[in-house]
């Protein structure tokens, strides 16, 4: 089964280029460089216009992501179902969602910022997990459910969860606080924390409350030293900084993979 990890950006809350064509997101030089592929403006032409060509060239250009977006995401069936095509439009025809297609694609015009801070991010992120891959990172649009997905060395985000805090579907949906993290600003740390996870994933059956809220405190505070600035605050992240500033040699690996809940509480 392929392993491909969903998760929303609740999760975070309650633990506290244009090019069309595949490409590498590491160049020769040493320096990480990524740009985002805009799947998500192939994707908006075939629901914004039923346009088969579009459909065909998600399809040839990027199946991974679309067999992940209707299978996954949506939960429509299987990609091969013969009424498949017809059941993705269709469910895009709310009129809810064909505004927030249009809303997308005004925010998300340029795109150039997020490849920079990208870039920088997992760039900072490589110096402290020299390990890592560096993933291919694609823009897609959902239905306000899934923020980031992570899988197959691939890295998708949902623009349709970064629309702004006062954002009309999310003021009638989401607490106050929740819209403060749906935002433009966020979908850098977001990328960094869903990655990050997805490498050192929470284990539910061997994991208290304490212990997962424990490990998502280090997640967070990792993606505040990449970040270089506090993106997170809560009482986890607190805690890990107190025992990172009292433990001088311990190194984000070591942070991530041996320091348990029993070493910070």
């Amino acid at each position: 089964m392929r392993k491909v990890y969903f998760m929303l950006v609740i999760v975070m809350l309650t633990c506290s280029g244009c090019g069309w064509h595949l490409k590498s997101n590491e160049e020769t030089s040493d320096k990480v460089t990524i740009s985002i592929e805009r799947y998500d403006r192939i994707e908006s032409l075939y629901l914004a216009t039923g346009d088969y060509s579009a459909l065909l060239q998600m399809n040839k250009s990027y199946p991974m992501q679309t067999r992940t977006l209707i299978e996954d995401v949506l939960g429509l069936g299987h990609v091969n179902d013969p009424d498949i095509n017809s059941k993705f439009l269709m469910f895009f025809r709310d009129s809810t969602l064909q505004r927030m297609i249009v809303d997308v694609q005004r925010q998300y015009d340029d795109i150039e910022d997020i490849n920079n801070d990208l870039s920088n991010a997992f760039d900072r992120l490589k110096e402290e997990l020299p390990f890592i891959e560096i993933p291919q990172v694609y823009a897609q649009i959902g239905s306000f459910d899934q923020s980031i997905i992570v899988g197959n060395n691939m890295l998708g985000i949902s623009l349709d969860k970064y629309l702004g805090a006062n954002y009309p579907f999310y003021v009638e949906h989401y607490s106050e606080d929740q819209r403060k993290l749906m935002t433009r600003s966020m979908i850098v740390p977001d990328c960094l924390g869903f990655y990050i996870l997805s490498m050192f994933p929470i284990a539910a059956k061997e994991f208290t409350p304490l212990e997962r809220d424990a490990h998502m405190g280090k997640i967070q505070w990792v993606v505040n030293k990449v970040m270089g600035k506090q993106v997170f605050d809560n009482a986890g992240v607190s805690k890990i900084e107190n025992y990172m500033n009292n433990n001088k040699g311990v190194s984000v690996e070591q942070l991530l993979r041996k320091v348990l809940y029993s070493d910070i509480r």
